[in-house]
């Protein structure tokens, strides 16, 4: 089984992060949250936005980025309108994190400066600030997930109150 880390570092708007943990959920990813946090984990707004998948959530809570540095190990990769690196080009082995910064900064500088190989982006319009985060969070995870041939995930569904036969039959 492959393990797909997603890392918010100090993530400001609850709706954002419950988008997010939604995703995880969906996904089977794990969520990590540097504090300091914007809001509180029982935020309203948080709560909502992920709606009832929390009870599917790996999340785990973190002090500041040492903390989770101290407690983690694997293949970083840093998200980040910065970088020079576009993050389709990039192979992301078993047990990846991928990182995101603040809605207002971004991730710290240094960390990017330290890292320039994995520091990659989602290519868009120059005259663009940044994508959503919770929209960048998605299309990174499931680049990440396509790589990966899409494990444990179902790929097909089912129509429920349609079938294939009746079709000549609703015009």
């Amino acid at each position: 089984m492959n393990t797909l880390n997603i890392v918010l570092v100090e993530p400001e708007i609850p709706q954002n992060t419950g988008n997010i943990a939604r995703t995880c959920a969906v996904t089977g990813a794990r969520l990590h949250l540097i504090e300091p946090l914007g809001f509180v984990i029982d935020d309203k707004k948080l709560k909502h936005a992920g709606l009832d998948y929390w009870k599917y959530l790996d999340i785990t809570i973190y002090k500041n980025l040492e903390d989770f540095f101290r407690k983690n190990n694997g293949k970083y990769f840093f998200f980040s309108t910065k970088a020079q690196h576009i993050f389709t080009k990039v192979e992301y082995p078993d047990n990846a994190y991928l990182f995101f910064g603040k809605e207002s900064k971004g991730l710290p500088e240094k960390l990017l400066f330290d890292n320039p190989d994995t520091t990659v982006r989602i290519p868009m319009m120059d005259e663009a600030r940044s994508l959503n985060l919770s929209n960048s969070v998605a299309i990174a995870a499931y680049e990440v997930l396509r790589q990966w041939d899409y494990p444990d995930l179902l790929c097909s569904g089912e129509l429920r109150d349609f079938k294939w036969s009746d079709h000549n039959n609703i015009f």
